[in-house]
């Protein structure tokens, strides 16, 4: 089962829209909030990260000479990510490890407990790793199958030099509720910019 939330989202919004144009004038887009929409919690999310470039570009033109967000690697990502996503998620918390799986673990990048959310971030360093992304995925899935607080695991995937050879094979790849036993493992990519 392919999940497209992003396209979900974007339908409410043509759909908020087009009733408003029936009632006045458009709003654009930006005017309609992911606070505002019909949706669970773990889709707002992946919406307010699709927003992410939208927020470094606005930081890093404003008038002001304040902070500056420079995006070098995945530490970067993931700070700029925390700052964007804890005031909508009280229980954020950031780098935590997992429980040993087959002798290896992974760090959680962030982990809700009360919504049973994982986010996990990238940066594609480099041609390689654009390509290889894909198995980097798949075995972060395997491991995080059996956490007890993931049923929502969510990859937001930072590649400035679009290396990614198909974003969109990709996330057909990824994105999908996989079942194993009893539980249910719902993934979601955002590959940005």
């Amino acid at each position: 089962m392919n999940i497209d939330w992003v396209s979900s989202v974007r339908q409410v919004i043509k759909e908020t829209q087009q009733a408003l144009g029936e009632a006045g004038p458009a709003i654009p887009s930006a005017a309609v909030s992911a606070a505002s929409l019909p949706l669970p919690p773990v889709q707002r999310v992946v919406f307010a990260l699709e927003q992410f470039q939208e927020c470094v570009r606005y930081l890093n033109t404003r008038r002001s000479k304040g902070a500056i967000i420079n995006i070098d690697g995945e530490d970067d990502v993931q700070d700029t990510l925390y700052l964007m996503l804890r005031p909508w998620i009280d229980d954020l918390v950031p780098e935590n490890p997992t429980n040993r799986v087959a002798s290896r673990f992974a760090i959680k990048d962030f982990l809700s407990k009360e919504l049973y959310l994982v986010i996990e971030a990238k940066y594609v360093r480099d041609e390689r790793h654009g390509r290889e992304i894909s198995k980097e995925l798949h075995d972060d899935i395997e491991i995080y199958r059996t956490h007890p607080d993931c049923e929502t695991l969510v990859f937001f995937i930072y590649d400035p030099d679009s290396l990614i050879p198909d974003v969109k094979a990709l996330k057909r790849q990824i994105e999908q509720a996989r079942t194993y036993g009893k539980k249910t493992l719902s993934v979601f990519a955002v590959v940005k910019p």
